[in-house]
């Protein structure tokens, strides 16, 4: 099933498998895809899903939608285009690729639900050796319905949080974890303290405050 893959400034943000006929994406939160930035339109693109044809078109946006780089209309897409809009980048993904990619654990109303993802990839980014497989770490969450539950991270990315009010990225490293916030009013805290845009590295226990709900880095 294809799907598309939201990310900015090279974080993954969100997976959302393209089920339906026609997906639209826009700023406003009953889109499919919802993207909360001002340079985002309340109803900003559309995607089409026709046989095995996927198809990007514009809803005369103001900023525009770009696919490779190039101002598009409307366009069908390849396997690994990269649609832009506004400082979002959205990789399309056709049916039967895969990704490296954590799933990402949405936080609403005091609870962590994770998103299917794909399998682990076999080779890790440039930089990654023999140390990240001594690795083994998890979100526990620690307030809500969901309290106690625990969440490996195994892959590179990690992204927690609320979509439209705040959103963090735990990005594994060849030597260990680090947390950074990325989108939403709402700044994520760190044992009280709060998460910039800069990386934070991460300790076994430290306490991560997001949309309402405490979670543990548990690493061992």
């Amino acid at each position: 099933m294809p799907k598309m893959i939201v990310s900015i400034d090279g974080v993954v943000i969100k997976e959302v498998q393209l089920t339906k006929d026609r997906t639209t994406l826009g700023r406003r939160p009953y889109n499919d895809i919802v993207i909360d930035n001002l340079a985002v339109s309340g109803e900003h693109a559309v995607l089409q899903m026709s046989g095995n044809e996927v198809i990007i078109e514009d809803l005369n946006s103001t900023n525009g939608t770009y696919v490779n780089g190039k101002a598009a209309k409307k366009q069908a897409l390849r396997n690994g285009d990269s649609v832009e809009v506004g400082k979002y980048k959205i990789k399309f993904v056709s049916d039967g690729a895969g990704d490296g990619f954590e799933k990402t654990m949405m936080v609403k109303s005091g609870t962590v639900a994770a998103q299917n993802s794909s399998s682990p990839p076999s080779v890790y980014p440039s930089g990654y050796g023999a140390e990240i497989d001594a690795l083994h770490a998890a979100i526990k969450v620690m307030s809500g319905a969901a309290t106690g539950r625990e969440v490996p991270l195994t892959k590179v990315v990690t992204t927690i949080g609320k979509p439209g009010v705040a959103v963090a990225a735990i990005t594994r490293r060849q030597r260990g974890f680090v947390v950074h916030h990325v989108e939403g009013a709402g700044n994520p805290t760190l044992n009280g303290a709060p998460i910039g845009a800069d990386p934070v590295s991460l300790k076994n226990g430290d306490l991560i405050e997001l949309a309402g709900t405490k979670m543990q880095f548990v690493h061992t």
